[in-house]
């Protein structure tokens, strides 16, 4: 019953349906461990627990969602007050792993299959997020001003991207007959591809290249970025293309791409 009550209320507030599992299973994690109502944990007992996950090496951004959802629950779910005083968890500072121009290159080069190599060219081209690419419908291209219309993607935010001119020949070819409301990439059994299988061939053609870089697909999106950054193009601009609430998410890419820095020469 109380996940149920929790799908509703988090439907209602419009969460994205991947988010609404993650809470839902934080929620049955939760529970199993107390093995009681949630309105009976103790701020101690809370705190202990939290401290536990942080014992067996979970993420910073994991011990917040299960606080996150606690509070939650709590608040709109019990209808109670949370008073808790128990801080989240400080959010490591990490780099985005970006590819080379030379990486993209090479990966893009040894793919054969036109569908997967025009897949990984415009997610990359675009900056264009896994769910977004597979998702992406005929009527969201538009060949004649060069732009991707993303519907309702993160966030449920609206937003206009680029798509690279070189592109444009092989997107024409491969949504040629297509109706407005298909997908540009149709799996060979119909209907989109999975993000499963965008991400395998994004996996196997980065072992392919020799890339030892602990990349995945979204890696493209982050490269995306970069290259615009080191291209000159102002950081707002990039936060337009990108899809970004705040412009300090964007900024990150100034620390991956700072001329500065690698022009200067080491003492040694």
């Amino acid at each position: 019953m109380l996940i149920e009550k929790l799908k509703e209320y988090l439907k209602l507030k419009n969460y994205s349906p991947k988010t609404i599992q993650s809470y839902c299973q934080c929620a049955k994690t939760i529970y199993k461990h107390f093995k009681k109502p949630l309105n009976n944990i103790t701020e101690q007992e809370f705190k202990n627990y939290l401290t536990s996950l942080l014992e067996k090496n979970y993420s910073s951004n994991t011990i917040n969602q299960y606080h996150a959802v606690f509070k939650v629950i709590i608040k709109q779910i019990y209808k109670i007050p949370f008073h808790f005083k128990i801080p989240y968890a400080k959010r490591g500072s990490k780099l985005p792993v970006v590819l080379s121009r030379s990486e993209i290159k090479k990966i893009i080069a040894l793919i054969k299959n036109p569908k997967h190599k025009l897949l990984i060219s415009l997610s990359y081209g675009a900056g264009l997020r896994v769910s977004e690419v597979i998702n992406l419908k005929v009527e969201n291209i538009d060949l004649k001003e060069l732009v991707i219309h993303i519907k309702q993607s993160k966030g449920k935010k609206d937003r206009i991207t680029i798509i690279p001119e070189r592109l444009k020949s092989d997107l024409m070819n491969l949504i040629a007959g297509k109706a407005k409301n298909d997908f540009v990439f149709e799996s060979e059994r119909g209907g989109k591809l999975t993000s499963r299988t965008a991400q395998q061939v994004f996996k196997n053609f980065l072992k392919k290249a020799e890339i030892n870089k602990k990349a995945t697909f979204h890696c493209l999106r982050h490269s995306f970025a970069t290259h615009l950054l080191e291209n000159g193009v102002d950081v707002r601009y990039v936060q337009e293309l990108l899809g970004h609430r705040n412009i300090q998410t964007t900024q990150i890419y100034t620390k991956v791409t700072n001329p500065r820095l690698k022009n200067i020469k080491s003492p040694l």
